[in-house]
Order: C-alpha cells, then sequence, then structure tokens
C-alpha cells in the first residue's frame, strides 16, 4: 500500500515547486504536469482576477512567472466594452507573452444585449470558454449563441450568498438538457462554502464540467476565506485524484482571492501545492 503522504512533504516538494516557477528554472517542476504524472488531460491556467489590482503587462509577467501557460481574463485586463480592434490587440499581446487566452470571465449576462456582446468578445479574443452567470431566463439565448458560435459556456457558482446559481448542482439542474457546450465552471471554495465536497460535485457533473476555478478556504461556512492552498478545509489531494479520474480534459484555473495589493506569494505556493500534489500522485 502507497504510504500516505503528510502535508509537510506536499509542502517540501510545492516549495520546490514554487520556486522554480518564481526563477524560471528549467526544471521538471516548471514543465507540463503530463511529464510528472503521465495521466492527467488537464491544463493549469489562471483566473485573472487574482491580479485584479495590477496592469495588463504586470498580469501577463507575473502569470508566466508562476509557471502557467492558460489565462481567463476578467474584464479588468480586457474589458467587455472594448473594441474589435482592441480586443484583438490585447489576444495578440497575449500570444505574444507565450499565454494562451483560453477563456474570459466571470462574464454576467443580465439581458440579451450582454449575452451577444459576452460572444463576440468571446469570438474576437480567440476564447474558447466564457465563464458566465447568465440570468435563467437568458439561458435558451445562452444555449443558440453557443451553438452557432461553437464557444463554450461555463457556469460559474458562487457559494451561499448566491441567489441564482450556489453551487453546481443548482447550475447543473437548469442546463443538464441543453446543448453539451452549455456547462459548468467549478469553483471548489465556493463549492466547499455552500457545505458541499467539490471532488463528489466534480465526479457527478463530469459530463458537463468544463472549467474548474481551484482555491482553498479556511472553512466549510459562509464565512470560509480564500487561504493558501493546502492551509484550507479543502481535500485538494483528493479533488486533483477526482479530476484524473473522470479525465477532466480542460483548464484547472487558480483563482487566488486573498491579499489583493500583493498576491504572487500566496498564489506562488498554491501553484507549487499542487504541483507536488501532482508528483506524489
Amino acid at each position: 500500500m502507497r504510504q500516505k503522504q503528510t502535508r509537510r512533504q506536499f509542502l517540501q516538494i510545492a516549495g520546490i515547486g514554487a520556486a522554480v516557477s518564481l526563477t524560471g528554472a528549467n526544471s521538471c517542476l516548471g514543465q507540463d504536469q503530463s511529464k510528472l504524472t503521465g495521466k492527467r488531460l488537464f491544463h493549469l491556467g489562471l483566473a485573472s482576477y487574482t491580479f485584479r489590482k495590477f496592469k495588463l503587462a504586470e498580469t501577463l509577467i507575473m502569470t508566466r512567472r508562476l509557471g502557467l501557460e492558460y489565462i481567463a481574463f476578467k474584464s479588468f485586463h480586457l474589458p467587455l466594452e472594448s473594441t474589435q480592434a482592441e480586443i484583438e490587440a490585447v489576444a495578440a499581446e497575449v500570444k505574444k507573452a507565450g499565454l494562451k487566452l483560453y477563456g474570459g470571465g466571470v462574464i454576467y449576462m443580465n439581458n440579451e444585449a450582454e449575452v451577444h456582446r459576452a460572444f463576440e468578445y468571446a469570438k474576437y479574443a480567440g476564447m474558447t470558454t466564457i465563464i458566465a452567470v447568465p440570468q435563467p431566463e437568458l439561458l435558451t439565448l445562452v444555449n443558440k449563441k453557443a451553438q452557432e458560435y461553437d464557444i463554450k459556456v461555463a457556469i460559474h457558482n458562487h457559494g451561499p450568498e448566491d441567489k441564482l446559481y450556489p453551487t453546481p448542482g443548482s447550475a447543473y439542474e437548469r442546463i443538464n438538457e441543453l446543448d453539451k457546450r452549455v456547462g459548468l465552471c467549478i469553483d471548489i471554495g465556493h463549492t466547499q462554502r455552500a457545505g458541499e465536497d467539490p471532488s463528489e460535485a466534480a465526479e457527478r457533473f463530469a459530463d458537463r464540467l468544463l472549467d474548474v476555478h481551484i482555491k482553498d478556504v479556511s472553512a466549510s461556512t459562509v464565512e470560509g476565506k480564500t487561504v493558501e492552498m493546502g492551509r484550507g478545509v479543502i481535500d485538494i489531494p483528493k479533488f486533483i485524484k477526482t479530476l484524473i479520474k473522470i479525465n477532466y480534459p480542460a483548464v484547472v484555473s487558480f483563482e487566488y482571492e486573498k491579499d489583493e495589493q500583493d498576491p504572487l506569494p500566496g498564489v506562488a505556493e498554491s501553484v507549487g501545492y499542487v504541483r507536488g500534489v501532482l508528483a506524489t500522485i
């Protein structure tokens, strides 16, 4: 039987991973994790809300320092109101930085105009996924646009305070009969705060899991706050193993909501922790 790894062992490996990310050293922990495990299909990325207090250029630099290749933009870094030319220019800047702009969000859709704008925005940016919170009465239109544009829409749950989609299940029940391009972005922190096991949710709704926001939280209640990965209550190794088990093929994006003025150390520790977990599987 494989000996159970302790948190200290995880953090020892995680610390190496974080150091590699920040120095840019050419080490296996700074490379694609498929080279470490040979099992996983998913990619590691960043939800740019993490760097919401920083300009676009700084955000791209820090994302690369973390050793991540995929990024999803919050509107701080690419405003929804941007013109086609502005969006295409930013997308080119992202590509030049060596990153893949795979998604945008969280994007709220409160009326038909906002639905149309979101899909045009994603198309001009070359995004494959919109992480969204659409009003339920707009889901028929969202479904139609997802088919028309061949762009996925991942509905994001926001925890116990959220009246629309507090949990992955509350979103799933509204979209399970829609096109497969309409699915879920499971935010594991908000899921845990709603009193649900994010690993169980990922497995239960695997057929509709299109995106993941990964983080850790201090408590499985509404009072839970984001903390460095491995310091909270979420069983991160269990969640990573679940993603591998269900052959999740998309992006796992770090969304670090703590320390908005200086998030890099905390998110680096979190990225390193996840790499440490992957290295022990």
